[in-house]
């Protein structure tokens, strides 16, 4: 979307972050770009724990009607999830269900003393009571079912909205 500024979301979240960041805190990105947006929240914060990273795949709800995903990727949380306040971070939140994916999947590591989650993007059309503690920009009205909201990243590292229509 060419009225949003990726980037600039981007230093908006981490300012909302930034004053709730403690010894504690730990980053987790949902595959693809949630990753991508934790890695750069990550350095921007400075925060001490390892990143992790999730793929949903095998914890979605709809795994069984669309199988695995054509290149899963490996989920890899390097701390100890028990009593660790933990961020969740995705790019665009939609229906709940990937948040609620990775949820189930998080615990699966261990109890946390608290979970949150941020996005860049509440595009609207939630399906689940899945709310974002950290969200940048809520559109004014949600996306129709058949149009995805995705996060790009150039090759400098640049990051970008794109408005595209699923097949």
């Amino acid at each position: 979307m060419k009225d949003l500024d990726a980037e600039a979301l981007c230093r908006q979240l981490a300012e909302q972050i930034r004053p709730h960041v403690g010894p504690a805190t730990a980053l987790v990105g949902i595959y693809t770009g949630g990753l991508w947006l934790a890695e750069r929240l990550h350095a921007e914060l400075g925060i001490a724990q390892p990143l992790g990273a999730i793929d949903v795949s095998f914890y979605r709800d709809d795994y069984a009607s669309k199988g695995l995903h054509a290149s899963p990727k490996k989920t890899e949380i390097p701390f100890d999830v028990d009593g660790a306040h933990v961020i969740l971070v995705d790019d665009v939140l939609y229906t709940g269900r990937t948040t609620r994916a990775a949820l189930n999947e998080l615990f699966d590591f261990g109890r946390p003393a608290r979970v949150e989650l941020a996005v860049l993007v509440d595009r609207g059309g939630r399906e689940l009571p899945v709310a974002a503690r950290y969200c940048a920009h809520t559109l004014a009205a949600p996306l129709a079912p058949e149009q995805n909201l995705e996060l790009q990243r150039d090759e400098a590292g640049q990051f970008g909205l794109m408005l595209t229509r699923r097949a």
